[in-house]
């Protein structure tokens, strides 16, 4: 007896699993790998669809032993016969609009090639429908763009061009390694700026100690810039490098834009602090314009 099982279970499995990932959230990870109650549960569901298989299989059978050698002969015929999708196979043979083999005598033409004999085949349906959507796809493109002007090539680009670039701002915004000097924002979470004391004790305290007292480097806690200060002139000082000859190396080739923007905003956070030997005033009182306004 034909019970597909092998077909069933992973289908119905799968269907389980899809709709597993998508009702728990588990970030990027599939839920699968990253909760292990989802393994625990799938490995039940699995555990569970074999069971019902293998009882249903087995009442089956049982079913089948009481039933007579007709009543077997019967169903065992029932159970061969796949499943046809009648519908279907009755649109298609619509479509295509061809005669049946048996009845292609009543469209055969008198024309004789050397035996062979041509059909007077109507056009297929399907054609004919394409065709005619066509023939109305044409009158309304006729209409909307050369009876009422509707907008043309240019403008239909120019439009597309100032979406897409909408769409790039605001993913600026979300993409932190897009940063720049003239984008960044000073960061106050507390990951950021957990990691830009990460990078600034692993890079920079040789220069300005670990509570930005300065040394090699200018003090980092006075009102007192060289090139700067706030989160933009920071950045770039970070990035592009100090003085020419005697200030700090830039850094864009070895951090990435968002780590620069999290240790220049760790930076600031010395700002109105006292370090334990602080090094002399450098440069000049930076005053933040921009904030004033």
């Amino acid at each position: 007896m034909k019970n597909n099982w092998w077909i069933k279970i992973p289908v119905a499995f799968f269907l389980v699993l899809g709709l597993t990932e998508y009702m728990v959230d588990s970030g990027e990870m599939p839920a699968f790998i990253e909760n292990r109650m989802v393994q625990a549960f799938l490995v039940f569901v699995l555990v569970l669809l074999i069971a019902i298989a293998l009882i249903i299989n087995a009442i089956e059978n049982v079913m089948f032993q009481t039933l007579s050698e007709e009543g077997k002969k019967r169903y065992l015929d029932s159970k061969s016969k796949g499943w046809e999708w009648s519908w279907g196979k009755k649109t298609y043979k619509k479509l295509l609009g061809s005669k049946p083999v048996e009845e292609e005598g009543e469209i055969i033409l008198d024309h004789n090639y050397d035996g062979i004999q041509e059909l007077d085949n109507n056009l297929p349906p399907w054609w004919v429908y394409m065709f005619y959507a066509t023939i109305i796809f044409g009158a309304i493109y006729l209409v909307r763009f050369h009876i009422f002007n509707d907008y043309d090539q240019e403008q239909e680009f120019k439009t597309e061009m100032a979406i897409a670039a909408q769409e790039i701002e605001e993913y600026k915004k979300t993409a932190k390694d897009l940063v720049d000097a003239s984008t960044v924002e000073t960061l106050t979470d507390a990951a950021d700026l957990s990691a830009g004391k990460a990078i600034f004790e692993s890079n920079c305290v040789a220069c300005h100690m670990a509570d930005g007292g300065g040394g090699i480097g200018p003090n980092l806690t006075d009102e007192h810039w060289i090139l700067g200060g706030g989160i933009k002139n920071v950045f770039n000082t970070v990035s592009e490098g100090g003085r020419d000859g005697k200030g700090m190396i830039a850094w864009k080739q070895t951090l990435k834009p968002a780590e620069i923007a999290q240790v220049a905003s760790y930076v600031l956070t010395f700002q109105g602090t006292t370090p334990a030997n602080p090094k002399d005033a450098e440069g000049d009182i930076w005053v933040d314009t921009e904030s004033a306004e």
